[in-house]
């Protein structure tokens, strides 16, 4: 045998004259090691039931062991002064609230110092003021703050006030309620979206979606604002982009959509659009917003959008613009 590279890689073969424990004519090497893998495991104890080998990962000695060293260990450390982090805090407080302001990389930020979680407990009334000092024989009631300081004064004013009495002008009496008209009966329709499955269907959108698309009728924006979403999205998902979609601009003056706009610019980035799938308007600026939004998560390959509104607001039509297709039914 040579001692050269080729020889060296050269698996070492098992001299024949040396066999496993339990080797036989019936169990060849493979087997033996095969059935010994399954045994493993396994405390080993003598006759007397002693452990004389404990099973691997349950030894109760402790060997010495060493702990790998770091550089970082000796390294600076990040820390950051009280001073520097209300300065910090100021800056962070003015830009926060503008919506054409984009925090980057948010997770690398240590937002529980930015933020003050003011949690109000439940408030434990007897500690504040005993049992025995409110009822009871020994109890220290605080009397009640009047205007006038005695009973003669009070018996005084009531007189007054009867002789200025107009029981024509008190709206608290039965005989004065108008009772001309009557409830309109409820149809099904006015209850209709308000099950706990829609509102379901909902969060998900809202969940799986990087940017929001809240689409509002041009004719009346803050009557198709779901303000329950919205702060929802503030609150618990303040990393997501919301944007307003201001649809059906056509049925409105132009002077109405740029106030409207101007208006809700102030809060999140607002869009005027048409939805149309051969004239439509604002499909541009969309596509352009979307597209510095993708930058803006560049960490992922393509960003999810979803979007939300009131019924017959548009989503479809604007769903079908973007495609240039017919890709989901209107309503009539």
């Amino acid at each position: 045998m040579g001692v050269q590279k080729k020889e060296a890689s050269r698996p070492k073969k098992v001299p024949g004259n040396l066999k496993l424990k339990g080797e036989n004519f019936y169990r060849d090497r493979k087997k033996v090691q095969y059935i010994n893998m399954l045994k493993g495991g396994r405390a080993k104890h003598d006759s007397k039931g002693n452990l004389v080998k404990a099973a691997p990962f349950q030894s109760t000695e402790a060997t010495p062991a060493r702990i790998e060293p770091n550089r970082k260990w000796f390294g600076n450390t990040r820390v950051i002064g009280q001073k520097a982090l209300d300065e910090f805090r100021e800056q962070m407080s003015t830009k926060i609230n503008d919506p054409y302001q984009v925090l980057l990389r948010r997770s690398k930020l240590p937002t529980s110092l930015l933020h003050d979680n003011t949690h109000i407990g439940r408030v434990n009334m007897l500690q504040t003021e005993t049992f025995g000092d409110t009822f009871g024989p020994k109890a220290q009631r605080k009397r009640p703050k009047l205007n006038v300081e005695g009973y003669d004064q009070l018996v005084s004013k009531i007189t007054d006030s009867e002789g200025t009495y107009d029981h024509k002008k008190d709206a608290n009496l039965l005989a004065n309620q108008q009772s001309d008209f009557t409830d309109a009966a409820r149809d099904w329709y006015f209850s209709a979206g308000t099950s706990k499955r829609i509102w379901n269907e909902l969060y998900k959108v809202v969940d799986s979606s990087d940017v929001i698309l809240h689409v509002l009728d041009a004719r009346d924006p803050e009557g198709t604002r779901c303000r329950h979403v919205e702060n929802y999205i503030k609150t618990e998902a303040p990393h997501k982009n919301l944007i307003y979609i201001l649809n059906k601009v056509d049925l409105v003056p132009t002077w109405v959509t740029a106030r409207w706009v101007k208006v809700l610019s102030r809060e999140h980035p607002t869009l005027a659009f048409h939805a149309s799938i051969s004239r439509s308007f604002g499909k541009g600026s969309l596509i352009q917003l979307l597209r510095q939004f993708t930058r803006l998560h560049s960490d992922k390959r393509q960003i999810s959008v979803g979007l939300i509104g009131y019924p017959n607001t548009g989503k479809s039509s604007i769903i079908n613009t973007l495609r240039q297709k017919k890709v989901c039914n209107v309503a009539p």
